[in-house]
Formats: structure tokens, sequence, C-alpha cells
């Protein structure tokens, strides 16, 4: 595909200017040059991060958004690692952003391991692109945030902390409490004493218990493991307090002492959980499962949904049938009505895919199948989807290439989705495909959500079984990017911000 001299040139230049991931990391804090004394002050009471990191955070807080790009440009040709972009780039977000809503401005931190994922997928000549996009947002987070209110992580209260042996259980008692005050000290023990798989069983079961912010608690869990795995564990404890607080984000009374439609599925998975027969993971997959699990996920309740799941699990059916028909229903309900909504349907059900995989635990990997199962149900009931489109139904239409398929994603998304189809099914190579689509979000991607949504599809074709992972990944062009339109100005700025 030719993208023209100019990006050509970028991308080869990119590419030597040090943008190589697994590169050791250089000595650099003596080259960032000086800050004014005002710069140099944090907010009163403001979280401070650990002095090898802190520096860069600072940098990215501090300078204007019409020159970050250069600033951090400059600062990679003298030796600043992507790993410690990355790392400066979540600590920021944690730091300036206020995780409440979890969502709107909060993308600048949710889209973060989104970015990386596309980074790591990309050519190297590529890899700055994502990571590059996700400090420009930063800034237009940092600064909405500025507008409604400033908020800013605080120290946490040193005297209060927990001893190691006593945080776990005091965090879970807070969290269950929805006391939060008393979790945000005691995550900062757990933080401290506890292992990152022993933290990620815990925050996975919080992320997955409710359906407030539609997902985006989910999201928030894996994304933060994923991007802390990336970064280092080092850097935990901040990541974690906003983690924490994101999760007990509500509205009315204390969800602990009242029945609110959004704690109902889990609390109900809580008592249908223990029925999975004791192989539960032992059984076959089955594409007759599946169709009946979809056709429960298109007109069943929460309730009524789980308990289909459970009997075909019993029944003998894999685990896996039921993750087709959720990757299938999601996929289908952004079809069916494409929008913030169901976009949120598909990324979710990838970060709780995410947390079954990694989870170690088997009474937390049923109560996330479960919550998939429910939390696609309550997708579908905001969604409201309309018209009659099916994923089943989808008839493949074979394009004249590629280039067309990605053409009319900017006139057709229907009859795009039908292309990408006939172009899988006629043996063309679904790598190029993801190429193609991750190149698309790099030159023309605006939104987090661009990148949110491609990095969860993308990976989640290889998520689905092989004989339904064609028509899940067709459904995708209802919010990729296509070749019509513009590229956005930060390609422009990056490649003036890396030139030799």
């Amino acid at each position: 595909m030719n993208f023209g001299k100019n990006r050509r040139g970028f991308f080869g230049r990119t590419a030597s200017a040090g943008a190589l991931l697994g590169a050791s990391e250089l000595p650099f804090l003596n080259k960032l040059g000086s800050v004014s004394a005002a710069d140099a002050t944090l907010p009163k009471n403001a979280v401070q991060m650990r002095p090898e990191i802190e520096p860069i955070v600072r940098l990215l807080e501090n300078t204007q958004q019409s020159r970050v790009l250069e600033e951090i440009a400059d600062r990679i040709k003298k030796g600043l690692s992507y790993r410690d972009i990355l790392a400066a780039l979540l600590l920021a977000g944690v730091r300036n952003i206020q995780p409440r809503p979890v969502g709107f401005k909060f993308h600048a931190v949710l889209a973060i391991n989104s970015a990386h994922l596309a980074s790591m997928a990309a050519p190297d000549s590529d890899r700055w692109l994502p990571i590059f996009w996700g400090i420009d947002y930063f800034k237009s987070s940092q600064a909405r945030d500025v507008r409604e209110g400033d908020w800013t992580m605080s120290r946490v209260q040193e005297a209060k902390v927990p001893a190691p042996h006593k945080a776990r259980d005091a965090f879970i008692e807070a969290m269950q409490n929805w006391d939060v005050e008393a979790a945000d000290i005691a995550c900062a023990g757990f933080a401290r004493g506890a292992g990152a798989q022993e933290i990620f069983e815990v925050f996975s079961r919080l992320g997955a218990r409710d359906f407030r912010d539609i997902g985006h608690k989910a999201i928030y869990v894996s994304n933060a493991h994923r991007t802390l795995n990336a970064i280092g564990w080092q850097h935990a404890e901040p990541v974690l307090r906003s983690l924490a607080y994101a999760l007990l984000a509500h509205g009315g009374g204390n969800p602990a002492k009242r029945d609110d439609a959004a704690d109902r599925p889990w609390r109900r998975n809580l008592q249908l959980a223990p029925t999975l027969r004791q192989d539960w993971l032992a059984g076959k997959t089955d594409l007759e499962a599946t169709k009946a699990m979809l056709q429960a996920l298109r007109s069943a309740n929460a309730e009524d949904a789980c308990q289909s799941a459970v009997r075909l699990i019993n029944r003998g059916v894999a685990p896996q049938s039921i993750w087709d028909a959720i990757f299938e229903a999601a996929g289908e309900l952004l079809m069916r009505r494409p929008g913030i909504i169901a976009l949120h349907a598909v990324t979710s059900a990838n970060a709780l895919h995410f947390a079954f995989q990694t989870s170690g635990d088997d009474n937390t990997r049923r109560m996330l199948l479960l919550q998939n199962v429910a939390f696609i149900t309550l997708f579908r009931g905001r969604a409201n989807p309309k018209g009659p489109l099916r994923i089943d139904k989808l008839e493949a239409v074979e394009p004249e290439s590629i280039e067309d398929v990605f053409a009319e994603i900017s006139r057709n998304r229907t009859k795009a989705a039908q292309k990408v189809l006939g172009y899988l099914q006629g043996g063309q190579s679904a790598q190029e495909l993801i190429h193609n689509a991750r190149r698309y979000l790099f030159l023309r991607g605006r939104d987090s959500h661009d990148y949110k949504f491609s990095s969860a599809v993308l990976e989640d074709y290889y998520n689905v079984s092989p004989k339904l992972r064609d028509r899940c990944l067709a459904t995708a062009v209802f919010n990729l990017r296509g070749s019509g339109g513009k590229d956005t100005n930060l390609v422009q700025r990056t490649l003036e911000a890396l030139a030799p």
C-alpha cells in the first residue's frame, strides 16, 4: 500500500531514532534540561512518584501540548527509553486525571495499554506513533481535568497504612463496604506487600462485580495489569490506588446496603458459579452449543442467560464455546447498533476474557465467565439494537483487493463487513488485513476509542475458535478506520519532532 514518500521517509527515520523495544535503558536524567522553580513544585500533598521516573512525569505534566511531542522526541534522541516514556505516561495520567467517572477524560489512562499493544504489534518503523498519540491525548485530558476542578492524587496517610500481613484483608473489607478512605489506605499496604498475581486476583473480581460505567471498571483492571507488566511493578502503588478509587464509583447510597440492578448479576452468580461441574474446563467445543448460547444472548435476561451457560457447560460443552458466543454477540450488537454502548460490549469482553485467561483461581474464572454473559445482556438492553443484521447470516462478497475493503469502510460498513468476510473466506491473509487496520488507525485515529476498540477486536481474532473468527473480525469494520478522510496532524508533528 502506498502511503507516500513523506511517510516512508518518516517510518524509516523513526526506526533509527531509538524506537526499538527491549533496548537497554540509558542514563538520561542529566539531559532533561533545567526546570523552573514553579514547574518543579508539585501541588501541596500530591503523590510523589519514584525518583527515577518523577522527572519524566513532571516533563509530561508541565510541557505545553503544543511542544510536548517535540520535547519527548528530543529526549528520545538523547537516550530516553520507550519503557520509561510508557511508565511516565501512565503515572502522569493517574496523578493528574480523576478516575471518576471511569471513562470520558480518564480514557487518557484507559487507552495507554491499547496504544502499547498497537505499538508492540507494529513494525519498528511505526512504533512511536501510538505512544505519541497517547502523549498528546494525555495533554488534552489534563487540560479538561483542570477545567473540571484540577483533581490531583494526594499522598497516602502513611501513619494509617496497615502492615503487609494485614493489608490484603483490610483492603478487601474496605472494598466490600465501599469505603473510599479505608480502601485507599489499605491499597497502599496491599501494593507494597503482595505480589502481582495476588493483587490481580483480588482486583479482577472487583472489576467484574458491577455493571456501572459500562464495563470500564473491568477494562481498567486488565489494562492496568498489562501496562504494569510492561513498565514494572515497582510503579504499582499509585496505579492501584487510582484503580481502587475508580472501582468504588457509584451513584446513590452505599451499594453494600441496597439492591441495585448493577450489582444483581454478581450476587446471583455467586450462587450459580458453584453449580458448574467440577471438571467444567474439560469439555469439548461445540458449534451448536455456541449457536444456542448466541440465541440466549440475543433474547434472554441476565439471569436466564447465565443459567443457559451453566446448563451447556454441565452438559459437557467447553467454556470456549460460551466465549465464542460472547464475542459473536458483542460483534453482532455493534453491527446492529454502532455506537459507544456496543463498542464497550466488545472492549469489556476482551478485558474480562484477558482476566479469565490470566487468573489462576477456579472460582474467579467461573465468575468472570458468568459475569461476561450477564454483561452482554445488559449491553443489549442499553444499546436497544435495531435492524435485521445477524452475524451468522452475514453474506460474503469478494472484494477487488484489500484496498477495496478499506475504501468500503469509509463508504458503507455493512458492505465492508461482507467484503472482509469474502476476503478471509477466499483464503487471503488475516494478518495482512489486521496490519492495514492498524496502519489506518495510526494515520486516521483521533479518539481514544479508536485505540481501545482496535486493540481489543484485533487481539480477539485469535481468542475466537477458528471456524468463527472470520465473522467476528468482519464485524470490526463497524468501528475501524477506513481509507477515506484525512490523516491526523500528529503524523506530521511526529515526523518533524523525530527528524534528525
